[in-house]
């Protein structure tokens, strides 16, 4: 911990109360600064301010007489990210713990047990059903992240448009355990189609993406953790079409 004093310029207004200020107030306090708060109250307030430090956003963070900068700046400088990394699987790592815990819950729920064979299925259908909300969070941005190396969407592009619902569509279906002979084709489909896609773009032409598995702000790389979606869709169509079949 330290004694130092931190110089914070921030945006507290009568209709805008700045977020990035106060969680830049909070990171400062947690790490033992004294923080000199200077709320810029009106719109000539950070007008001359911005002008006077050449800045072009607030909040603005002064240590030691150094400019820091906003927020996120202030983040690199005490460590906690790293400012040349543009893409983190974190999203993905996320959503698969959250569709895990939640087929335990149904596990438990139903059964009265932790683990099952179904738990297993329940988790692959709640990571599609997230996956597929994730895109149809913003459909138009997911189906532009997915032209770049969807190999169907590229040759027809209402299937970027379509995919999301598809994928969500089966999860949810495959969750219920009806109708089967729509959801295992569908999930078999696109799995293969998905995996196909992606190892061309990343083993074959070597290109730098990023995954539209989130959506289409997604920062997640394309690469082998972007295969799992599709690997496992491809698993659910086979053992669902099959345990249709002969179980």
């Amino acid at each position: 911990m330290t004694d130092q004093t931190a110089r914070l310029y921030r945006m507290v207004m009568p209709d805008h109360l700045c977020p990035f200020g106060r969680k830049s107030k909070f990171l400062l306090k947690r790490k033992g600064y004294e923080v000199e708060d200077h709320p810029l109250t009106n719109r000539d307030e950070v007008d001359a301010f911005m002008d006077k430090h050449g800045v072009e956003t607030t909040p603005q963070t002064f240590i030691g007489g150094e400019r820091i900068g906003g927020y996120d700046e202030l983040r690199v400088h005490f460590g906690l990210d790293d400012p040349d990394k543009e893409t983190t699987y974190q999203p993905i790592i996320a959503l698969f713990a959250v569709a895990a815990l939640m087929a335990l819950a149904l596990t438990w729920l139903l059964r009265g047990e932790v683990v099952i064979p179904r738990t297993v299925e329940w988790f692959a259908a709640i990571s599609m059903i997230l996956l597929g909300l994730q895109k149809l969070k913003d459909v138009e941005g997911f189906s532009t992240m997915f032209l770049n190396y969807d190999l169907l969407a590229q040759k027809w592009v209402p299937y970027g448009y379509i995919y999301p619902y598809a994928e969500a569509g089966a999860g949810v279906l495959m969750l219920a355990g009806v109708l089967t002979w729509i959801s295992a084709p569908v999930a078999l489909f696109i799995g293969l189609v998905g995996a196909t896609s992606v190892f061309k773009a990343v083993y074959i032409d070597k290109r730098e993406l990023k995954c539209a598995c989130v959506g289409g702000d997604s920062s997640v790389p394309l690469g082998f953790v972007s295969l799992t979606e599709n690997l496992m869709m491809i698993a659910m169509g086979l053992w669902m079409g099959a345990k249709a079949l002969f179980l």
